[in-house]
């Protein structure tokens, strides 16, 4: 009985960072669709993203002021400095970009090129050592063929839309489309791929800064208060207008705290948390489920067009994921046999974690 009960617990261990992450593209989902909605309603983009990373701030420094108060390394000014430039590279600068770039492309495509952070960030980690790959080893050859083949897919749902399918009833939440004030996709494209060369440059950082900065939280916390400072700098330099920067209790305020608290706030928190468990790869391979997602909810939810490109992308990055989340996996088995058998690895769980061999778990119990 004991054996019963501590295999699901075990079970629930292992995969607690790929629930987690799965969680976290769920609520960058409802992301989109609340704030898609206060942009149509005339909140500006700048703002908002000051906005939200003063709340999540605000919000997050509290708990790491109380729950890491004995934990948290002291900050010197060359780990600030760091910090000014994760920040930079995660907030400020990222999302000032991501966010320009709207008014020049579409939704659509900003969703479908994001996805390429995660091939970026895999091909920075192998060339930084962070990331090891054999070609001769089959656990290799699945990084690099999940990671080749979800760019595939990418690129899949980016140039080729195919067939419109018909919406098969009527859309469940309805408001005004918001246009792009002028269509340049050669503008509009460099700030998207800039925005996400810099996204990973950030996923790479924070692997190097929680070695020296322990503390997720706290990090959490500096990271959203630096880049709302930055933020703001940047907003008051192209916006003009007063009234951008008042907001009504409505969508605008929804959307402001929920980006805040649930995305900036806690969605960070849980990135770093599993980016110190697993690594800066296996938390960006997870991004491409928030546009499948995305464009699912879209359709049936806001009577947005789905392409047949879209489907056959979308499968395409699915199984490259797979792939690549497999070659991981068996790697850290592998590191878990090479180092022995951890603390937190229950009895029911060994087996699995060395492969099923039966014979060496009972000569290592001999």
């Amino acid at each position: 009985m004991a054996a019963e009960i501590r295999r699901p617990v075990g079970m629930y261990k292992r995969f607690k960072p790929h629930l987690l992450m799965v969680l976290a593209q769920l609520g960058y989902t409802f992301l989109y669709l609340i704030t898609e909605a206060s942009f149509a309603h005339g909140m500006n983009p700048h703002v908002y993203i000051t906005y939200r990373h003063i709340v999540a701030g605000l919000f997050i420094l509290p708990f790491a002021y109380f729950l890491e108060r004995k934990t948290r390394p002291k900050l010197t000014l060359i780990l600030f400095m760091e910090i000014f430039v994760l920040s930079l590279l995660g907030v400020s600068l990222t999302l000032n970009m991501y966010f320009a770039s709207l008014n020049y492309t579409s939704p659509t495509f900003l969703a479908s090129i994001v996805n390429i952070i995660a091939s970026l960030t895999f091909v920075m980690a192998v060339v930084l050592r962070l990331e090891v790959v054999n070609l001769t080893d089959l656990r290799g050859l699945a990084k690099v063929l999940g990671t080749l083949i979800s760019l595939a897919g990418v690129m899949t749902m980016t140039l080729y839309k195919g067939s419109t399918l018909r919406n098969v009833g009527h859309p469940l939440i309805h408001f005004k489309r918001r246009t792009s004030e002028q269509e340049d996709w050669l503008k509009g494209s460099i700030l998207t791929v800039t925005s996400c060369i810099t996204w990973s440059i950030w996923y790479i950082m924070q692997a190097y800064t929680l070695k020296r900065y322990p503390a997720q939280l706290s990090l959490t916390a500096w990271m959203n208060i630096v880049g709302a400072a930055q933020s703001a700098a940047f907003t008051v330099i192209v916006t003009h207008k007063p009234a951008d920067w008042t907001i009504g209790f409505d969508i605008d305020l929804w959307s402001t705290l929920y980006a805040g608290v649930v995305v900036s706030g806690l969605i960070i928190y849980i990135q770093l948390w599993c980016m110190e468990e697993k690594g800066p790869v296996f938390v960006t391979m997870f991004n491409p489920l928030s546009t499948i997602i995305v464009a699912v909810v879209a359709y049936f939810a806001l009577d947005e067009k789905l392409y047949m490109g879209s489907i056959i992308g979308s499968v395409v990055v699915i199984f490259g994921l797979y792939l690549l989340l497999w070659g991981k996996e068996a790697d850290q088995k592998m590191q878990v046999i090479a180092k022995g058998k951890p603390d937190n690895i229950y009895e029911g769980d060994e087996n699995c974690l060395r492969g099923g061999d039966h014979n060496s778990a009972m000569k290592e119990e001999a």
